[in-house]
């Protein structure tokens, strides 16, 4: 026997029918929505240069102001791979009320005394504006929240005069780190030689190497040092990782760096540090094998995405990005 529905209860089901539709169609708008808003923004551009580096930065400045310091790591002599004048030049003075900044280092070299390391400035080009060495006068504590290592760690004593901090990084691989980012520029450059530095290697003396600490503990360490350093300044921070020149030793290695595989990346730039770092990671990562091997063996072998995993840990930014290219 045949069932026969009335016109009007036909249009009665048929608009239930498209409701019920409507209602699914708008709840994977919002859940799509929910899982776009879910993802930190990383800008990227192919251009490495100072129009390149002016261009990016304009998309993360929005909290940047007062006093500001560049953190940018300097090198050591006449090192190779260092950020070209030009393009540090270029954003220091298009940012108000700016200057470099930096820390003297604990191995003894030609960073070690205040000295010595504004000599090597000069050897390389610094000398185009002030370059606060923010331990020229010691080191103060900062909270380490939520720490599970560290409670506290000692930075610079000048970090404090600033109000706003542009983490400016050259990308690359580290002997120790694994690989070196913005996380680690902040990490060991922020903090003071005597003390800080002691205290991220959890070094007993500044001369044996082979006894600092190595590995996850370290990486661990290098994250709750940058930890008290990005909260220090809430909002006013923003990083920019430079993906050039990427050899596998940092420029602490001066002219023994070793010779460069990897071609030019570009600029990658977040307010997220999380973000900034995972982006970066990943981008290296899709290089070809002959261009990747030396620097995935160096982040591999010196447990270096620990420095991933354990940011998340400890709540300090979002692995899940929106690319934005340029």
């Amino acid at each position: 026997m045949k069932h026969q529905i009335s016109r009007r209860s036909f249009l009665k089901y048929s608009a239930i029918a498209l409701g019920a539709a409507a209602v699914c169609d708008l709840n994977g708008f919002y859940g799509a929505l929910a899982a776009e808003q879910d993802r930190s923004q990383v800008f990227f551009t192919r251009d490495i240069s100072a129009d390149g580096l002016l261009k990016i930065y304009s998309r993360i400045n929005r909290w940047v102001s007062g006093k500001t310091a560049i953190k940018l790591h300097t090198g050591e002599p006449n090192g190779p791979n260092i950020l070209p004048r030009e393009m540090v030049k270029a954003l220091q003075s298009h940012i108000p009320n700016s200057i470099l900044v930096e820390t003297n280092t604990l191995y003894k070299g030609n960073r070690f005394t205040t000295a010595d390391h504004r000599e090597t400035l000069k050897i390389n080009g610094w000398n185009f504006c002030p370059v606060d060495i923010m331990d020229e006068n010691g080191g103060v504590m900062i909270p380490v929240k939520g720490g599970k290592r560290f409670q506290e760690m000692s930075v610079g004593k000048h970090l404090l005069r600033y109000d706003s901090l542009v983490v400016l990084t050259h990308f690359k691989g580290h002997a120790m780190g694994g690989f070196g980012g913005s996380l680690k520029n902040i990490a060991i450059g922020c903090v003071d030689g005597p003390v800080g530095k002691k205290m991220v290697h959890a070094a007993p003396d500044n001369e044996n190497y082979d006894v600092w600490l190595k590995g996850e503990p370290f990486q661990e360490n290098m994250v709750e040092s940058a930890k008290a350093i990005a909260d220090h300044f809430d909002k006013r921070i923003v990083y920019v990782n430079v993906l050039r020149n990427m050899s596998v030793d940092c420029d602490c290695a001066g002219v023994r760096a070793a010779h460069v595989m990897a071609r030019d990346l570009g600029i990658l730039a977040s307010t997220d540090l999380l973000a900034v770092e995972q982006a970066s990671i990943d981008m290296v990562y899709k290089l070809p094998e002959a261009e990747l091997h030396d620097l995935r063996e160096r982040i591999e072998s010196r447990k270096g995405l620990r420095q991933l995993s354990y940011m998340k840990e400890m709540n300090m930014g979002n692995g899940r990005y929106e690319l934005i290219t340029l």
